[in-house]
């Protein structure tokens, strides 16, 4: 460890929230280093497979020999995403399969905002005061008046799609543009409001729709190809989006393959002095320092590093004097829900793809007390991706007959994928292996998580109103889902190191600070102290913008 360089921040991953923290200290005029363990990804030039239909794939879209066995445990890879994401016969983690959690990491620098399904919403004070009102987990040290200026400040940068509907539960958020909901959607949402009474719209992702040649960015091309990297930047990578910005100021430096290994805790002065990093490739071991760090390494990165970042004041890791790092793990929901089919129409067919869909926003224990008929607690949503007319039904007979066959679409096809709230169970925790460790020597990540009986109450019911609304509105072949997914499936990891006024029972101040590091911010999905119902996103990225800007109000004033 030769070299010393100096910072005045570091910032710790370059998905959604290090990209927004990189751009955001940049412009403020601090010297920022940002790091990342994943490999380089260059805008549009290392898109491999932007584009790139089944029949020009290798092996047609099939796995590679060889290659799936890689990436066994990232559920969401596939042929044309794989270099996105971690190598697990290098970087695995211990999944117990009698309590089994899936951990989708990332494995190239702007992480999962390359891959991310960028569905946006807005949190609301239904959410923000949940714990509160019904004593499950710490109350929020903030509302939604203290973060509604960041979420708009957010998604005029980035550019978000949707309606505007006004509901309590739901606001509203500053859209570009709208895309259409189709034929069997239309449907579905004009027989469930008229007869349900459930509000009913297109679901809000970050998809811009219109050019932005100030940013480098094209408006929205209809491919739904988000996931295999959008040249256009109209689905905001970090690649796309903070990163340019921050490049533009000449304050950044850039890292990749480089896996922070440890957070330098000065005990004398109760700061956190700097990291040490491990190249990737070569292993070289380089100290960096800063006077503030920034962790964006997605919850349970963070989590591995607080916990890794053991002192002789700090025996069980950075922050963790109260036991409350690692625990509190929430995901949401995921895998209940149901599928329908749509009778005739069949002279109707949807050309292009849309990058959104149907969304029911969140209908269940939306007032100040629970619905008398619910035997559950918060609530949930719809996602209805995937919609539409379906494949060929008939693969029979040979030659031009077999191809004439395969020019006719099936029955109009309509699933409802449910997301519940998961509540904040102190049991639920993740935790450093005492023996097992990975290629760069860093103790691998365990865990401990299962569902409770609110969770499992939820999901029933989750079913049950698939069920309903689908049959309301004249779908027909209805397939239920009833498996709840696994833990950790639903990619929306949360957390582990909560934020709260109690320095005894949370990480981290309503400004993101740790109690204990008062120069380290933590960003990230950890920092959540309820999950809510809603793609959490967006809200992490409205938090770090706030997070920076009083970080550097400190710095200013000579705090830090």
């Amino acid at each position: 460890m030769e070299n010393d360089f100096e910072f005045d921040a570091i910032v710790v991953g370059s998905g959604p929230t290090g990209g927004w923290a990189a751009k955001e200290l940049t412009e403020k005029g601090l010297k920022t280093l940002i790091l990342d363990r994943g490999r380089m990804v260059e805008h549009s030039i290392d898109y491999e497979f932007e584009g790139t239909p089944v029949y020009d794939m290798p092996y047609r879209g099939k796995w590679p020999p060889g290659l799936q066995e890689k990436y066994y445990q990232q559920w969401p890879a596939n042929p044309w995403t794989y270099n996105y994401w971690n190598d697990d016969t290098r970087f695995p983690y211990i999944n117990d399969p009698e309590k089994p959690f899936m951990w989708a990491r990332s494995g190239a620098f702007g992480g999962k905002s390359i891959v991310w399904g960028r569905q946006t919403y807005r949190w609301s004070d239904l959410d923000f005061k949940a714990n509160e009102r019904d004593g499950h987990g710490i109350p929020w040290p903030v509302e939604y008046a203290d973060i509604e200026p960041w979420y708009g400040y957010v998604e005029r940068f980035m550019g978000v799609q949707g309606e505007a509907r006004g509901l309590p539960q739901l606001p509203d958020s500053e859209f570009t543009g709208q895309v259409p909901l189709n034929f069997a959607e239309e449907q579905f949402k004009r027989e469930v409001e008229g007869k349900l009474g459930r509000a009913i719209t297109v679901g809000r992702t970050m998809n811009l729709m219109e050019d932005r040649p100030e940013q480098g960015r094209g408006r929205c091309q209809f491919r739904d190809q988000c996931g295999n990297g959008c040249s256009y930047g109209a689905a905001p990578s970090t690649q796309a989006t903070t990163l340019p910005a921050a490049q533009k100021t000449g304050n950044l430096t850039i890292r990749a393959d480089a896996t922070v290994a440890e957070l330098l805790y000065d005990a004398e002065r109760q700061r956190v002095a700097g990291v040490r990093v491990i190249d990737t490739n070569t292993k070289e071991e380089t100290l960096y320092r800063s006077r503030i760090v920034f962790l964006c390494a997605s919850c349970l990165g963070t989590t591995h590093l607080l916990l890794n970042s053991k002192t002789e004041a700090m025996p069980r890791g950075l922050g963790n004097t109260h036991d409350m790092v690692g625990r509190h793990v929430m995901d949401h929901l995921f895998g209940v829900g149901a599928t329908g089919t749509l009778p005739g129409h069949t002279h109707l067919m949807e050309y292009g793809r849309r990058p959104a869909s149907l969304y029911i926003p969140r209908f269940r224990n939306i007032d100040a007390q629970p619905d008398e008929d619910a035997d559950f607690i918060r609530g949930y949503n719809y996602q209805a991706w995937g919609g539409g007319r379906s494949g060929p039904q008939d693969y029979s007979g040979f030659g031009a007959s077999l191809k004439a066959q395969l020019r006719v679409p099936g029955a109009w096809r309509l699933p409802l994928h449910g997301f519940g709230e998961v509540l904040p169970y102190h049991r639920n925790r993740a935790y450093l292996d005492e023996t097992r460790t990975d290629d760069l020597g860093l103790p691998l990540m365990r865990f401990d998580v299962e569902w409770g009986e609110n969770e499992k109450k939820m999901a029933k019911e989750i079913a049950a109103e698939a069920v309903r609304m689908l049959e309301t509105a004249g779908f027909v072949d209805i397939e239920v889902r009833e498996t709840m997914g696994t833990p950790g499936e639903g990619i929306h990891e949360m957390g582990t190191a909560r934020m709260g006024d109690d320095p005894t029972l949370s990480v981290v101040n309503k400004w993101n600070q740790m109690h204990e590091a008062e120069n380290v911010f933590i960003t990230d999905g950890a920092f959540m102290t309820s999950a809510g119902t809603v793609n959490p996103t967006m809200t992490y990225m409205a938090f770090t913008a706030r997070a920076a800007d009083h970080a550097v109000e400190l710095m200013q004033s000579g705090q830090l």
